[in-house]
């Protein structure tokens, strides 16, 4: 694990994923009418996982960034489905704010050591 990591383990790091794949994703929905645009997508579990090995976060993004093969193809060839890419933005959102919950949780509670109480 990356020794920046240490005080908040692997939550800092999914943190840093997490917000990466908003982007990638907001990028897809940005890019819903542009004409041969293919959707990519971040395979969060293969990005931790490389990350735990030692990649930086960054690393580990751009290593299990994949394009996502569409249900129902396009004619201009973009393989945004808008449904998909909100659902998973959405749910992307609800998952990163829950991890910067934990983490707030664990600053505060280190805030209180340090203060002695």
């Amino acid at each position: 694990m990356p020794q920046e990591n240490s005080l908040f383990g692997l939550h800092g790091t999914a943190l840093t994923l997490r917000s990466q794949r908003l982007s990638l994703l907001a990028s897809n929905i940005a890019n819903a009418g542009t004409p041969g645009y293919r959707a990519r997508d971040i395979d969060f579990g293969q990005a931790l996982n490389l990350a735990t090995r030692g990649y930086s976060s960054t690393q580990a993004a751009e290593e299990s960034v994949a394009y996502r093969v569409p249900v129902t193809p396009s004619l201009d060839g973009n393989t945004v489905e808008l449904s998909t890419e909100q659902t998973l933005f959405a749910e992307n959102a609800v998952q990163y704010r829950t991890t910067l919950s934990f983490l707030e949780g664990r600053i505060n509670t280190v805030r209180r050591a340090l203060k002695g109480e």
